[in-house]
């Protein structure tokens, strides 16, 4: 069975471009879209991963990544921000409670090493 990942984002295309580089690595994929999604999701799905989308409507993605620390499902779960504004977010992140931050246009070349990284694909 493959490692579960949660993809939180708000745009269906991006959230749907992910899911396919996803599952070429033989992930399974849960969805949200938005940072109300993600808590419930985090807490009905117990992925392996989060790839939280900072961006958001209704709750972002670093209210929502603290929001998962504090539950007890979700002190440990890798959570990887994804972000336009990387270098701007890094900082806001990182003390928010997300393990890394990656730049968007997400492509193979960036998710790859977080996959391996996070996941031992």
């Amino acid at each position: 069975m493959g490692m579960k990942v949660l993809v939180v984002e708000d745009y269906e295309d991006s959230r749907q471009f992910l899911k396919f580089l996803l599952e070429h690595y033989g992930c399974q994929v849960a969805e949200a879209s938005n940072g109300y999604e993600a808590v419930q999701a985090v807490k009905d799905q117990l992925p392996d991963l989060v790839l939280m989308d900072i961006s958001m409507p209704l709750m972002d993605g670093l209210t929502a990544t603290r929001k998962i620390r504090e539950s007890g499902a979700g002190s440990k779960l890798p959570i990887i921000a994804v972000t336009a504004q990387g270098h701007t977010y890094y900082k806001k992140a990182i003390e928010a409670g997300c393990n890394d931050v990656i730049d968007k246009p997400l492509d193979f070349n960036v998710l790859q090493p977080v996959l391996k990284r996070y996941l031992s694909i």
